[in-house]
């Protein structure tokens, strides 16, 4: 009985797989997602090796002196992947599903120094490097709505008019809805709000509430719209004091499990033994 509940639960899984992600298109996209997220885990693995100067774990790469970061060989594989993919076959699935986890690969290791990237120096291990912790969060949970169907506002909308060219009431609701999707979306971040500004194209009540809510003390919003209002900067103050900066906080305890430690001196380097002096 265990033995045939364990075959059906596994056909059952695997049915999901096949008509969720495979009949839908979705398996290049999911090879990517998965081979982001463990590169990912990985390259964080290796430099905290490295960090910690653990003696058999292979150390950066430094030809004649000059340490390559990562996401130099990131942005190799994703040139690569990026062209294998152009070139498939569009029927060949495998090929398809192999250059974006390749891509997965690359973005990954690119993804994963974006602060050195932004900023054009090392700050790898600084409080500015979390930025990098950012932009993987924010990738991956993308791809994870896009994985499970959740698609951006209007992009239905757009597919219908462009498939429909002549249906002029078709295009002017579509421009409607643009413009409406983008001034909730330049409100919310303007208030602040990048998070619940990037989601909510994907999910769009986040979006009126960010728009509708107060906005954070020190955004653009604020200081054009509040420095008359002082009763709106002090509930936006206490609001931040309140709801965000335990969520910033916990976000960034996250970051330093995830990373390591921001802002901490390195080890010493490991001293070599001295050799005994010959009598």
């Amino acid at each position: 009985m265990e033995l045939a509940a364990g075959m059906a639960a596994e056909g059952h899984h695997a049915g999901w797989f096949a008509n969720r992600i495979v009949t839908t298109g979705r398996l290049p996209l999911f090879c990517f997602f998965v081979a982001f997220l463990v590169s990912f885990a990985l390259i964080r693995l290796s430099v905290r090796m490295i960090r910690a100067q653990v003696r058999w774990w292979p150390g950066n790469v430094t030809p004649g002196g000059m340490h390559v970061h990562h996401m130099v060989f990131g942005v190799v594989v994703m040139f690569l992947a990026g062209v294998a993919g152009l070139a498939a076959p569009v029927q060949n699935l495998d090929w398809r599903a192999g250059a974006a986890a390749a891509f997965g690969v690359g973005t990954a290791l690119v993804l994963d120094e974006f602060a050195l990237i932004l900023h054009l120096r090392d700050v790898y291990w600084t409080s500015a490097g979390r930025v990098s912790i950012d932009a993987v969060f924010i990738a991956a949970a993308v791809t994870a709505l896009l994985l499970v169907g959740v698609i951006p506002v209007g992009v239905d909308t757009a597919a219908s008019v462009l498939g429909k060219s002549s249906d002029t009431r078709a295009a002017t609701s579509l421009l409607l809805t643009l413009a409406l999707l983008f001034t909730l979306a330049a409100i919310t971040l303007l208030k602040g709000k990048i998070w619940t500004g990037l989601f909510g194209l994907f999910l769009f009540p986040l979006l009126i509430v960010g728009a509708v809510r107060l906005a954070r003390p020190g955004s653009p919003w604020a200081r054009w719209r509040y420095q008359n209002k002082p009763h709106k900067r002090a509930r936006a103050a206490r609001r931040e004091r309140r709801w965000r900066q335990p969520v910033v906080r916990f976000r960034v305890r996250l970051e330093d499990f995830v990373s390591g430690l921001q802002d901490r001196p390195d080890p010493k380097p490991i001293s070599q033994p001295e050799k005994s002096k010959s009598k």
